[in-house]
C-alpha cells in the first residue's frame, strides 16, 4: 500500500532470508540468497552502510550469520572482520545435515543457539567457539527458534508440526503445542515471543499465522 511504504531497500539480487533490527543505533541487517549480508542505516539517501560475504547479535557491534556449509560466523561490524568461528565438535560430512535453519542470540549471555535439518538444536559459547550442547530437539527438521526477552526460555518450531518451548537452563521440554497442519511435508516456519506481553506466535505452510496465550 503507498499510504504505508516508507521506502525500498534494493541491493540484494537474489531472495532476502531474514532481518535483524537493531534499536540501538536504528540499524537493520539482511542476509540473502544472493550469498551476502548487508548492513542498513534505512533513512540514509544511501541506507546500504556495508555488504559482508557471507541474523544477529546480543553485542551492538556484532552479528552472527550462519552459511549453509553448515559453519556459524561472529562478525565485527565497524570492522567487518569476523571475530569467532562457532564449530561443532562433531560434523558430519553430508551438507543436508549440517544445514542451519536459523541462528539467534542470547539476549544476556555471549550464547549462540542454532537450529538445524538434522533435528538437532545446538548451543555456542560466543567468546571460545565451542559448542555447550547438542540436542536432538524434534522428530524433523528444526525449522525456527525464538528466545524469550528474558532469556529463560527457548522456543522451537519443526516440519513434525510442533511448538517446544525450552528451559535454557536445564535444556528440558517444558511444553509441547501441535500447531500447524503439515503441507507438501512442511510444517512450522517461523515462532516469536512477543516483547513484553505473554503471548507467543507461529506461522506455517498451512497459510496460518497463530497467536497463543
Amino acid at each position: 500500500e503507498p499510504n504505508v511504504l516508507a521506502g525500498t531497500l534494493i541491493a540484494h539480487t537474489d531472495a532476502v532470508w531474514g532481518l535483524a533490527y537493531s534499536g540501538v543505533k536504528n540499524h537493520l541487517l539482511s542476509c540473502s540468497a544472493d550469498g551476502t549480508i548487508r548492513l542498513w542505516n534505512p533513512p540514509e539517501k544511501m541506507p546500504c552502510i556495508c555488504t559482508y560475504n557471507g541474523e544477529k547479535g546480543c553485542d551492538p557491534a556484532h552479528m552472527v550469520a550462519s552459511f549453509n556449509t553448515g559453519s556459524t560466523v561472529i562478525y565485527d561490524l565497524e570492522t567487518s572482520q569476523s571475530v569467532v568461528m562457532l564449530s561443532s565438535q562433531i560434523e558430519s560430512g553430508i551438507q543436508s545435515n549440517n544445514h542451519i535453519n536459523k541462528v539467534v542470540s542470547h539476549p544476556t549471555l555471549p550464547v549462540t543457539i542454532t537450529a538445524h535439518e538434522d533435528r538437532h538444536i545446538k548451543f555456542f559459547d560466543n567468546k571460545t567457539g565451542k559448542m555447550i550442547h547438542s540436542m536432538v530437539a524434534h522428530l524433523d527438521a528444526v525449522t525456527s527458534l525464538a528466545v524469550d526477552p528474558n532469556g529463560i526460555y527457548l522456543m522451537s518450531g519443526s516440519h513434525d508440526c510442533s511448538i517446544r518451548l525450552w528451559n535454557l537452563d536445564s535444556k528440558t521440554c517444558v511444553q509441547e503445542i501441535t500447531a500447524h497442519r503439515k503441507k507438501l511435508d512442511e510444517s512450522i516456519y517461523d515462532v516469536a515471543f512477543h516483547p513484553s506481553k505473554a503471548y507467543i506466535a507461529s506461522a506455517g505452510a498451512d497459510a496460518l499465522a497463530k497467536v497463543f496465550v
